[in-house]
């Protein structure tokens, strides 16, 4: 099948065959199709979309395109979330080794960074000698040994998708709910799990900006999990500030290291991983209910135990083995550090979240183009939350950057990205709702 006449019949509104799929599909994997081809595809399904079985076509054919993990010899359940995408987002870093604590297995296959948002492997990445994209061997000696392991994917791990994914990210074609559920699916389907959890975000910081294109984005992905065999539910999230109080790579890693060892933990963040550990253990059979959830999450989490599946795992896959003693000598830091000031007093009434994660991608912490390296120093600490009442000359947040006219430039982004107002603002709910598929 030529792949032009596949494209035509998308952008002409066509529903495509599970064989003209397929074939597409097996061309972008192996190389057939040009990057040129690819986009045009992309952006006929942004346009025009896919039905649930076009969807599921696309995610079992991407699924395909690589090897599927066999866990059947690990003596507890396999589990796994995973995030839509949003600024502040470092919810993996923690979550892994808590529920991992608990007694599941966690091997998060996780992505890089995609337009305004960070990514979970750009982070690991910041770690000296972690292996992000081990071989299969590897992969399996640690998730053996510590209970979780954060990587990439392999070449031989949905392979489709890989390409598709980065193509995707300089195309203006992320906000596609078919091509981002056989995105997140296939690397799930393909990682061998038992259950999935999904962290579906929704606010000015997230690729789903309306509660109505959030629950819709939920429902299509727990549709065709459970459609294709993977017991899934979602939990829809607030995505209208930054999650954690920094974006970047080595700052989000020193944070959740902060939060792991309880030196600090930021409240909304504590909120959300903690109720996705909670949902993640139900999933897996290792609880009874909510509350037995989130209290064995919140034991592992405050007995240290979570702290040391970390470590372990950091170690398994190449980390020093005392990185998490010793994060801050470990972690890459950026030259310049300048203050964002509050030119007036009052209350933080709201922020331009998506602009805060662009500013991090213009310091150099994520990509413009699929070849860009990431600067793993560069970011934002210290981000004032919604709500936080503040005094003139204040900071709002601290940029770290590589030259005084990147960090200028950086300042002046995130100062526009605040309001200020004279009163405090309600609060926004952490987690807004949880969808389970339909019996």
């Amino acid at each position: 099948m030529l792949p032009q006449e596949i494209i035509r019949r998308k952008r002409d509104g066509h529903r495509l065959t599970a064989d003209e799929i397929a074939a597409f599909i097996a061309g972008l994997a192996d190389g057939s199709i040009a990057d040129a081809q690819v986009g045009a595809f992309a952006m006929a399904v942004l346009l025009r979309g896919m039905n649930r079985d076009e969807t599921v076509a696309l995610t079992t054919a991407m699924r395909d395109s690589g090897d599927v993990l066999d866990w059947s010899d690990l003596p507890g359940p396999v589990t796994d979330k995973h995030s839509t995408g949003g600024v502040g987002d470092n919810v993996s870093l923690m979550l892994a080794p808590i529920v991992a604590a608990c007694g599941a297995y966690v091997p998060m296959v996780s992505g890089r960074g995609l337009g305004h948002t960070g990514g979970t492997l750009d982070k690991m990445d910041a770690i000296p000698g972690y292996v992000s994209q081990p071989d299969l061997a590897l992969l399996k000696k640690a998730v053996r040994e510590s209970g979780c392991a954060i990587i990439g994917q392999t070449g031989d791990l949905a392979p489709a998708d890989k390409r598709l994914y980065a193509i995707r990210d300089v195309t203006a074609t992320v906000e596609s709910v078919p091509l981002i559920t056989a995105s997140i699916l296939s690397k799930k389907l393909a990682a061998g799990l038992g259950s999935l959890v999904l962290d579906v975000k929704v606010g000015n910081g997230a690729f789903m900006e309306r509660p109505r294109e959030a629950a819709g984005l939920a429902a299509s992905l727990v549709e065709v999990a459970n459609g294709a065999g993977l017991w899934t539910t979602a939990l829809v999230t607030g995505m209208n500030e930054p999650l954690a109080s920094c974006a970047g790579n080595a700052v989000e890693v020193m944070n959740a290291v902060d939060f792991l060892t309880g030196r600090k933990r930021d409240r909304r963040l504590e909120q959300v991983t903690l109720a996705l550990a909670a949902e993640m253990l139900q999933s897996a059979g290792l609880a009874v209910s909510n509350q037995d959830a989130l209290r064995r999450a919140a034991e592992a989490l405050g007995s240290g135990r979570a702290a040391a599946v970390f470590s372990r795992m950091v170690a398994a896959l190449g980390g020093p083995a005392d990185f998490v003693e010793r994060a801050g000598a470990y972690l890459p830091a950026a030259p310049v550090v300048r203050k964002v000031v509050a030119q007036r007093s009052g209350f933080v009434t709201g922020i331009a979240t998506r602009a805060i994660g662009l500013a991090v991608v213009e310091l150099g912490g994520g990509r413009r183009r699929p070849e860009d390296k990431v600067d793993p120093a560069v970011g934002l600490t210290g981000l004032m939350p919604v709500g936080a009442e503040v005094i003139p000359g204040e900071a709002l947040a601290l940029v770290h950057a590589r030259s005084e006219a990147e960090a200028e430039a950086a300042v002046a982004t995130v100062l526009d990205a605040y309001a200020i107002g004279p009163a405090k603002p309600p609060a926004e709910k952490a987690v807004i709702r949880r969808i389970v598929p339909r019996i």
